[in-house]
């Protein structure tokens, strides 16, 4: 009797001692899946991130998309065929009715409300010794002015002058023509005043001009090379001597949230950064 006893009590701590190594193998082991998801959640975190500078830059270039061509040939859309297009795009990609009716209004030179809009530009070093010039259109220059020196200073950034980085240039995109080669215009562009030449990622051509002529040097090449004007604008291109190489991904997201920041601002109408990077 005594020996099966003792048989039981040693077949009960080896069957405690099995379960106790297979509990602390099972703790061990749950650290895996938080692990898991853990890493996942930070996948999820950046590609949400991804997909919103994605959808912001989408928001800008339509919203620009549409400002120009208001500007251009008006708010009609009777007349109006490349609006049409541009009101497709925003429709297409999801961009509210308000956003939308601001870039009308915009193209016309007024706010929703009719306000008549002012240009400002600021100027400012950012994080990373990134310089920026900072474009506005605004029914109210006191609170845009409050806005936009606060988020240059809430991101840690600097105003000051940043203007003699870059050049101010004009730039003129005419309407897609099927291989096109931007060599063979240089002759035209040269006689209509511009100052180089090129395409865009669209196959579009590309000219730039001094800012103060773009308007009468695209309308002359215009007629020269029997191709429409689309875009006309003033930019600000940083010089080449200048160019600051963010390489590091996490200065990269740093400046593309500062980036979104200042997007949000309905303010904004465009944003230069001396990098060589596009943000």
């Amino acid at each position: 009797m005594t020996t099966i006893v003792c048989k039981r009590l040693l077949q009960q701590r080896v069957a405690r001692a099995h379960r106790a190594v297979a509990d602390g193998y099972r703790g061990f082991s749950s650290s895996a899946p938080w692990l898991a998801g853990h890493n996942r959640w930070s996948q999820i975190k950046h590609d949400k991130a991804k997909n919103d500078k994605a959808k912001s830059n989408e928001r800008q270039a339509i919203g620009k998309e549409i400002s120009n061509a208001t500007q251009m040939w008006g708010p009609d859309v009777k007349f109006n065929p490349r609006l049409t297009l541009a009101l497709a795009n925003a429709k297409r990609a999801g961009i509210p009715k308000n956003v939308i009716e601001a870039a009308i209004a915009r193209g016309q030179g007024v706010s929703v409300t009719g306000q008549a809009l002012e240009s400002m530009t600021f100027e400012a070093i950012l994080p990373h010794s990134v310089a920026a010039v900072i474009e506005c259109q605004t029914d109210s220059k006191a609170r845009t002015l409050q806005d936009i020196r606060h988020t240059i200073k809430n991101v840690g950034g600097t105003v000051t002058p940043t203007m003699y980085l870059f050049e101010k240039k004009g730039r003129v995109v005419f309407e897609k023509k099927d291989d096109l080669d931007p060599d063979s215009y240089m002759d035209q562009a040269i006689e209509a005043g511009a100052t180089d030449i090129t395409a865009d990622e669209q196959g579009r051509l590309v000219i730039f001009t001094e800012f103060a002529e773009t308007k009468a040097v695209g309308e002359a090449l215009g007629k020269m090379i029997g191709l429409a004007v689309e875009e006309l604008e003033i930019i600000w291109e940083p010089n080449k001597d200048t160019l600051v190489d963010i390489t590091e991904e996490e200065q990269v997201r740093e400046l593309e949230h500062i980036i979104g920041l200042f997007r949000e601002d309905s303010s904004l109408r465009d944003i230069y950064l001396n990098t060589i990077q596009k943000f």
